[in-house]
């Protein structure tokens, strides 16, 4: 389905008039990620808290489901697979600043992971125009990854906070531009 000329003109017109909503939001954001750096261990506990909500509810929705299932076999996994999630969850509530380890932990080896591989597609496509742009991300992924699982444990009660910070302010920037160019674009097609 694809829009009319007419219709993207008119939602491109009402999304310019907003632009203040934008600008907001941006400023909002980039005030929690100001906060965020001054307390990381408390951004990080909030981040902790933040999954472990998440996880909870998909644990609740799993075991509700497990109750709509037609066979046994497949009602158990539900209901272990929920009940796993359930337990996971609490445990974050319970237990935040082991629960930010683990997490620390997993956050370590998936960008080690993820830096690898960056490496490999950037080596395999190495003739192509851009690679060299892969394979920087890969290096500085793996680095990333290997410093954080080398600090680890000690590490965790302020890395999730710092990764939270940086997202709330390249986001809030990000909405700050947005928000601000909508609003040139709306004075220049006038």
């Amino acid at each position: 389905m694809t829009l009319s000329n007419d219709a993207f003109r008119q939602a491109i017109s009402e999304t310019r008039a907003k632009w203040g909503w934008f600008l907001a939001l941006g400023v909002l954001l980039l005030i929690f990620g100001v906060i965020a750096f001054g307390n990381l261990v408390i951004a990080t506990v909030a981040s902790v808290y933040l999954v472990g909500w998440l996880m909870l509810m998909a644990g609740i929705i799993e075991i509700i489901h497990a109750f709509g299932v037609k066979s046994w076999g497949r009602f158990f996994y539900w209901l272990l697979s929920g009940l796993l999630y359930a337990v996971a969850g609490f445990f974050a509530f319970y237990n935040p600043l082991l629960a930010s380890a683990v997490l620390t932990f997993m956050l370590a080896i998936a960008l080690v992971a993820s830096g690898l591989l960056r490496l490999w597609v950037g080596w395999e496509h190495r003739a192509e125009s851009g690679s060299g742009w892969i394979i920087a991300a890969g290096i500085v992924t793996l680095l990333v990854g290997i410093l954080i699982a080398m600090r680890w444990p000690a590490n965790s009660l302020w890395v999730l906070g710092l990764f939270l910070a940086i997202d709330l302010i390249f986001q809030g920037w990000t909405f700050i531009a947005f928000g601000l160019g909508l609003k040139a674009s709306g004075r220049a097609s006038s």
